[in-house]
C-alpha cells in the first residue's frame, strides 16, 4: 500500500518521540504500541476509497503537523484552573480528563470500596495481568488505522476496574474537557473491565472549553464478565471546530448485559465506531444512538455486532434529526456465526430531514450463517408527519412549537432507553434545549455544569 507524506510524518513523529511516550507507559502497553506502529507503517490512514470511511473521509482533517497532547509538558496549569469543575444535580462519582489526560483532584477518595477508577497510565502498570490479557484484543490496529494511530500515541485516559460481585450504585461520570490556546490533536485511551456478577454505570461527557480546533481520536475497550452489567453512556457536546473519531469496543461473556447509548448534541465532524462481540451464551447487547445536527455538521455511526455463540440477543436503534445542510451516515452490520443458533438480532435506523439540503446515507446489513435465528433490519429517511402537524396546528399550537413537539416525540424512543432516571431527565432537557436553539453555546450544561466556559455557536466555521 502507498504511504502518503502525511502518514510518513506521523511515522517520523512517533520515532522522534518513542522514548518519551514509552516512559509514560507500562511494558504491557508498549508491546501493543509497537504492533500498532508496525500496522500503521504498513497501512497509513484510510483514503477516500476506503469503503468503511466512504461517507466520512477523515484523513484531510488529521494533519500530522497539529501539536500532540503528549508533547505539552505542564499543559494542565492555568487552563485547568480556569475551568469551574462543578457537577450539578446528577448524583454521581465524578472524574475529569483534560486533553486526554486524567486529572487528580482528590475525587478517588470518594469512590466506593473496591472500585478502581483513574489514570490509565498509572493503573495499567498496577494491573498488568488485565492489560496483558485484554488490552488491544478488541480494538484491532490492523483493521482500523485510527485505532493504530491512537495505540501509537496515547499515554493516558481512564482505567476502570469493577471487581467480582461489586455493584456500584451511583453512576461513574467521566468529564472529558478539551481546552487550550491553540489547535491540538488528542489521543485518549480508555479501558473498562467489569468482572463476574459486577455492575456499573459509566457516563462519558465530551466537552470543548475553548474556541480553537480539536482533532480527537479516542479508543475505549470494555469487557463484561459472566453475568456482569455495564450501562455505558456517551454525551458528545462539542463545538463546531471539533473533529472526533470515537472507537468503542465491547466483549461480553455469558449472561452479561450491555446497554450503550450515544448522544451527539453538538459537533463539527463525529465518527463513532461501535463494535460488540457476544462471546458467551445468553448475553444481551443493546446499542442506542441519537444525533441532532444542523448547519454543516456531520455525524457517522458505524456499528458491527458479532454474534459468535448461540442464544444471544442484540437490539440496535439509532435516530437522527438533521437540519440546514448537515449530513449523516449510518452503517450497521450484524454478523451471525455458523454456530450462533437461536440468535435474536434487531436493527433500525430512522432519520428526519428538516430541509431539502440535509443528506443522510444509511446502510443496514445482515450477514447470517446460522439457520435458527430471528433477525431484522430497517432504515427510514423522511420528513415530519404532515397529518400530525395539521392535527397540532388545528388545536391552536404554533408551527414552531408543533415542530418541536414532533421532533421530541421522534427522539423519545431513544431517550426512554436510559436506565438512570436523573440522567434521563437531564438529557431530555438538553434535547429540548437543542430543538429550541438554546444549546448553541452551552454556557451552562445541565449535565456537567460548567458555567462561564466559552463555546462556539453552531454557526459554520
Amino acid at each position: 500500500m502507498n504511504i502518503s507524506d502525511q502518514d510518513k510524518a506521523y511515522i517520523q513523529l512517533f520515532e522522534d518521540n518513542r522514548s518519551f511516550i514509552e516512559q509514560q507507559s507500562s511494558p504491557q502497553v508498549n508491546r501493543v504500541r509497537e504492533k500498532a506502529f508496525a500496522a500503521f507503517s504498513r497501512n497509513g490512514l484510510p483514503s477516500a476509497k476506503n469503503e468503511a470511511y466512504k461517507y466520512t473521509p477523515l484523513a484531510p482533517k488529521f494533519k500530522a503537523d497539529l501539536p500532540q497532547a503528549f508533547l505539552l509538558n505542564g499543559f494542565l496549569g492555568k487552563a485547568v484552573d480556569s475551568i469551574e469543575f462543578k457537577v450539578r444535580e446528577l448524583d454521581a462519582y465524578t472524574i475529569y480528563t483534560f486533553n486526554g489526560r486524567y486529572i487528580d483532584r482528590g475525587q478517588n477518595g470518594n469512590l466506593p470500596e473496591g472500585l478502581v477508577a483513574g489514570s490509565f497510565a498509572e493503573l495499567a502498570g498496577k494491573y498488568p495481568e488485565l492489560i496483558e490479557r485484554y488490552y488491544g484484543t478488541l480494538a484491532d490496529s490492523e483493521k482500523d488505522s485510527y485505532v493504530a494511530l491512537n495505540t501509537m500515541f496515547a499515554t493516558d485516559g481512564l482505567f476502570i476496574y469493577v471487581p467480582k460481585n461489586l455493584v456500584v450504585e451511583k453512576p461513574l461520570q467521566i468529564v472529558n474537557i478539551l481546552a487550550g490556546e491553540k489547535d491540538i490533536m488528542v489521543n485518549q485511551r480508555n479501558f473498562i473491565y467489569v468482572s463476574e456478577n459486577a455492575q456499573v454505570k459509566v457516563l462519558f461527557c465530551d466537552h470543548t472549553g475553548s474556541s480553537n480546533r480539536f482533532v480527537v481520536n479516542t479508543v475505549t475497550e470494555g469487557f463484561v464478565g459472566e453475568a456482569g452489567i455495564l450501562d455505558f453512556y456517551n454525551l458528545q457536546n462539542q463545538h463546531n471546530g471539533t473533529v472526533q473519531v470515537g472507537g468503542y469496543y465491547f466483549d461480553q461473556e455469558s449472561k452479561s448485559l450491555l446497554n450503550a447509548s450515544y448522544f451527539t448534541l453538538n459537533t463539527g465532524i463525529t465518527r463513532n465506531n461501535l463494535f460488540g462481540r457476544l462471546n458467551g451464551s445468553h448475553a444481551e447487547n443493546h446499542f442506542y444512538g441519537l444525533y441532532l445536527i444542523d448547519k454543516n455538521q456531520h455525524v457517522d455511526n458505524y456499528s458491527f455486532i458479532h454474534h459468535a455463540v448461540p442464544d444471544c440477543e442484540s437490539n440496535e436503534l439509532f435516530k437522527g434529526v438533521m437540519d440546514d445542510s448537515s449530513t449523516g451516515a449510518f452503517t450497521g452490520r450484524i454478523l451471525v456465526a455458523p454456530d450462533a443458533q437461536r440468535t435474536n438480532a434487531y436493527q433500525a435506523n430512522n432519520n428526519l430531514l428538516l430541509t431539502s439540503s440535509a443528506k443522510m446515507n444509511t446502510r443496514p446489513q445482515l450477514e447470517i450463517y446460522a439457520d435458527d435465528v430471528k433477525c431484522s433490519h430497517g432504515a427510514t429517511v423522511g420528513q415530519l408527519d404532515e397529518e400530525a402537524m395539521f392535527y397540532l396546528r388545528a388545536r391552536g399550537i404554533s408551527k414552531e412549537e408543533a415542530n418541536i413537539m414532533l421532533m421530541f416525540a421522534f427522539a423519545y424512543e431513544v431517550l426512554e432507553k436510559i436506565r438512570v432516571p436523573e440522567l434521563k431527565e437531564q438529557i431530555r432537557e438538553l434535547v429540548e434545549m437543542r430543538f429550541r436553539g438554546e444549546l448553541d453555546k452551552c454556557l451552562s450544561c445541565v449535565v456537567c455544569g460548567q458555567p462561564g466556559v466559552p463555546h462556539l455557536s453552531t454557526e459554520s466555521r
